[in-house]
């Protein structure tokens, strides 16, 4: 399986970006497989980057956790409704299975056919001497079948319920044979033996099967044409022929039509757990109506795990959902260590103080001597150039400065302008629902026994905020009710004047040791403060630390 390069739940600009390079980064040294993605749809500020660098948006995954359509085999043999068994059972064989999905002429399943069904097929009738010797199909797919050739051909598409006789008796006993059936219905075989050939076409049976590669003579063969009787050549010997005209008998007869399909994008616990109670071998996987691949018990016993690489995060409650059950290969980030991440293997952590994980990224790309593409480029210094408020925020350090500068000389933009057309783009406050600002950049954390999450827009000014205080409230109270929190809380920061606005959706114990000034209830003026993870969340942390618990 390919591996993924994932940001946090709720994607800023750095969280898609820096998956965006280390995917390439990787495609360009020891993984060629690695696929950016994401677990939320990227913000305005994010797509007006993606559009100016000119770069495919990472692949939207929500839930990681392997679905039928990674583990079940894509290239499902398949049999036609009209298909006979000879064919099917061949086709069975050549690859070792023992039943496969069955599909009308437009692709659709309609039902399976196993080995246990077709046996069914070439036995039926057993010693009854009428239901012994029917065989449902077309003259073209018997001749297909032994091998043979038309020496005459009457309809030789349609099909028939055949009655196979063998000529194999005296010219009498065979005359009198004939004559217990319908002759448009009978199917006769024989080998060179005119006196058996005489009274099949005589009678008008539906065709006459000459083996060991004999042909009529022309004599009969002007009377057959006259009395409308198919003539075919068989190469093999009359035991043989007979054997394989009852093996082309059509399969829809004995098509299991009540049988269950399992969806592509179903989970496999899911599927498992649907299985495991049917008597089925096999399970066609549907994307919508089109098979897509077929499932067996077995490709569920021990399903491959999706490899991840987790970027600008290191906690699984910010993960892309059913992270825990993947294999954690590689963590990227520059936030602190959140301590919920478990794995079977040993992980390789690149951790570091710095404002962005674009930065860490750059650095990959400069210490392996790789320059990035232009788009390349300008995705990790937007990262940076969002992170850091283009080097203003106090978690902005000597090594963004000095990456930012290295990565001017591959982009094809001034990064000094377009770092004030990014921060023109994208107001939540403007272009959002409430529910969505406060869920845009949104972060959760746990300390001091409590839940709680911690959401940051960047606007400029503060009037739009002013115009949409009461709602916002109300966003904060609803989030927090949600996902079952203690409490969340939105910092709003303006641009232009390096501070933030602090609204809370409530405070919780110990909040009046804040130490910054109180506008209105649950709202806070924090003046120089910017950044949620290097001056916030360290605020709320010790706070929550300084007061114990309330117990519930």
């Amino acid at each position: 399986m390919s591996v993924y390069v994932f940001g946090h739940r709720n994607p800023d600009t750095d969280a898609i970006c820096s998956a965006l390079a280390y995917a390439d980064y990787l495609r360009q040294t020891t993984r060629p497989d690695a696929i950016a993605a994401c677990c939320g749809t990227p913000n305005q500020r994010t797509e007006f980057v993606l559009r100016r660098a000119g770069v495919t948006p990472p692949k939207i995954i929500m839930d990681i956790r392997p679905e039928v359509e990674d583990v079940c085999n894509r290239e499902p043999v398949v049999a036609r409704r009209g298909d006979v068994f000879f064919d099917v059972y061949q086709r069975m064989n050549d690859h070792g299975v023992r039943a496969i999905p069955v599909l009308d002429d437009e692709d659709r399943v309609i039902g399976i056919v196993s080995l246990l069904d077709l046996m069914e097929l070439m036995l039926r009738g057993g010693v009854d001497p009428i239901k012994s010797r029917q065989v449902r199909s077309s003259l073209e797919k018997v001749v297909s079948v032994i091998g043979g050739t038309f020496q005459h051909a009457v309809d030789p598409t349609r099909t028939d319920d055949l009655i196979v006789t063998v000529g194999a008796m005296s010219a009498d006993g065979f005359t009198s044979r004939v004559r217990e059936f319908p002759a448009e219905r009978l199917l006769v075989v024989s080998g060179d033996r005119p006196t058996i050939q005489l009274p099949a076409v005589e009678t008008g049976v539906r065709a006459l099967v000459v083996t060991g590669g004999y042909e009529l003579s022309s004599g009969l063969m002007h009377l057959a044409e006259a009395r409308g009787v198919s003539i075919i050549q068989s190469p093999y010997d009359t035991a043989t022929t007979t054997m394989r005209i009852k093996a082309a008998q059509m399969i829809e007869s004995v098509i299991a039509t009540n049988f269950m399909t399992i969806p592509a994008r179903m989970p496999v616990e899911a599927a498992r757990q649907q299985v495991i109670r049917s008597s089925q071998t096999i399970f066609p996987v549907i994307d919508g109506d089109r098979l897509i691949g077929v499932l067996s018990k077995s490709d569920l016993v021990n399903p491959p795990q999706p490899q991840l690489v987790l970027v600008d995060h290191n906690e699984l409650s910010q993960a892309v959902q059913g992270a825990e059950e993947a294999d954690i290969i590689v963590v990227l980030d520059h936030h602190r260590l959140g301590g919920s991440l478990k794995s079977n293997h040993p992980i390789r952590f690149y951790m570091e103080p710095v404002g962005s994980t674009c930065t860490l990224v750059a650095r990959k790309f400069q210490s392996a001597g790789i320059e990035p593409s232009p788009g390349i480029a300008l995705c990790m210094a937007s990262g940076m150039i969002s992170d850091t408020l283009h080097l203003r925020s106090p978690t902005a350090t000597e090594t963004d400065r000095e990456l930012l500068e290295w990565l001017q000389q591959f982009c094809d933009v001034d990064l000094k302008e377009f770092a004030n057309d990014f921060f023109q783009v994208g107001s939540a406050l403007r272009t959002c629902d409430p529910e969505q600002v406060v869920r845009e950049d949104c972060k959760e954390f746990k300390d001091a026994a409590r839940r709680f999450s911690i959401s940051q827009i960047e606007e400029i000014g503060f009037d739009l905020f002013w115009q949409r205080k009461a709602e916002l409230t109300a966003a904060l109270e609803q989030l927090a009710r949600e996902d079952g929190l203690d409490f969340s809380a939105l910092l709003v920061t303006d641009i232009a004047s390096n501070g933030s606005l602090l609204l809370m959706s409530r405070e919780p114990d110990g909040w009046e040791e804040i130490n910054y000034p109180q506008l209105e209830e649950n709202l806070y003026q924090l003046d120089e403060v910017v950044s949620r993870k290097k001056q916030l969340l360290p605020l709320i942390i010790s706070l929550l630390e300084s007061t114990p618990a309330a117990s519930t």
